[in-house]
């Protein structure tokens, strides 16, 4: 495990360092002027020389590849760059939301897995009875819908509607501190659309998966030897048809990130997306080029994860194979 956990890191390497690189080629490119987004309506009226030395304390004075040269070295120690659009220094932008984000989408990430379990051992158990088709029709249909239509959907049924809880922020309007109460109270909504949104695809996974092993001859013979019902579904059936759903979790990761963003926008969570949006909208290449590789480094976390969690569960699989 450890050797290809190293393997793995080795490889991550040269693909971090080409989506930096693809970052700021693109900033290179891009016809948008940072100083000018920085500047604001102030530039309008700014001298040429001090754009020219505002450009020389933003860094976007340089070409490219000394540019990137300097940001990466300086990466290293930890220096990110400063934020533009902030006022602050990027690995400041980062501590700040990230823990919120982490939080969001492990929450999701786990209601996701544990209700979509749930429901397609359910629905394999009993395949086209009224449940099966019931919940299947329900997840194509949510394969089809955006997550903000669904944040969109919630917050009017639940909060404007029912009244039941609110509609975004971290904590309740006019509070100074942040409680665990009202963070749990404001996590339920954007968690569980979060969550809703990546549902559909564990349920088809597991369903399909735990039906195909319950048609196998060893479950067969299980049955035949007068195991219960119970043992045969928990001990064989859930247990062969979890493999498939084990490498979806890997590949739900760029989906889990894109989902995030739409969904914290949506809900003023005060995460990772109000930050690449702000970015993005201003030209903050440093927060840009920093967020980028923090999304790449999730989603190659996540393939490790799923071949980790693979080889545990089957032993067949090797590590170092």
């Amino acid at each position: 495990m450890a050797r290809m956990a190293g393997r793995r890191a080795l490889l991550a390497a040269p693909v971090l360092l080409a989506v930096t690189f693809g970052v700021f080629a693109i900033a290179a490119l891009s016809p948008f002027d940072p100083v000018k987004a920085y500047a604001g309506t102030a530039g309008l009226t700014a001298s040429q020389a001090e754009l020219d030395q505002l450009r020389a304390n933003l860094g976007v004075d340089q070409a490219l590849v000394p540019r990137w040269w300097d940001w990466l070295g300086s990466s290293v120690t930890g220096d990110l760059g400063t934020s533009s659009v902030m006022r602050q220094p990027v690995a400041d932008v980062i501590g700040e939301r990230l823990g919120w984000s982490a939080l969001l989408a492990a929450c999701a990430f786990a209601a996701a897995v544990l209700a979509g379990t749930v429901l397609g051992v359910l629905a394999a158990r009993r395949q086209g009875g009224p449940l099966d088709r019931l919940v299947s029709s329900l997840a194509y249909t949510l394969e089809a819908a955006p997550a903000f239509w669904l944040g969109l959907l919630a917050i009017w049924f639940f909060s404007v509607r029912l009244g039941a809880l609110p509609s975004g922020g971290l904590t309740d309007a006019g509070s100074d501190t942040v409680t665990f109460g009202q963070v749990a109270s404001h996590l339920v909504l954007p968690a569980l659309v979060l969550g809703v949104s990546q549902l559909p695809w564990f349920f088809l996974y597991v369903r399909q998966g735990v039906a195909d092993a319950l048609a196998e001859d060893p479950v067969r013979g299980a049955r035949a030897r007068g195991l219960a019902e119970r043992r045969v579904l928990l001990g064989h059936g859930l247990r062969s048809g979890m493999l498939p759903m084990l490498t979806l979790i890997g590949s739900r990761v760029p989906e889990l990130i894109t989902g995030a963003l739409l969904v914290e926008t949506v809900f003023s969570w005060p995460g990772i997306a109000a930050a690449t949006v702000q970015a993005a909208t201003s030209v903050d290449f440093p927060l840009l080029a920093a967020l980028t590789v923090l999304a790449t480094a999730a989603v190659l976390a996540g393939n490790l994860l799923s071949d980790l969690l693979y080889g545990l569960a089957d032993p067949r699989v090797g590590f170092d194979g």
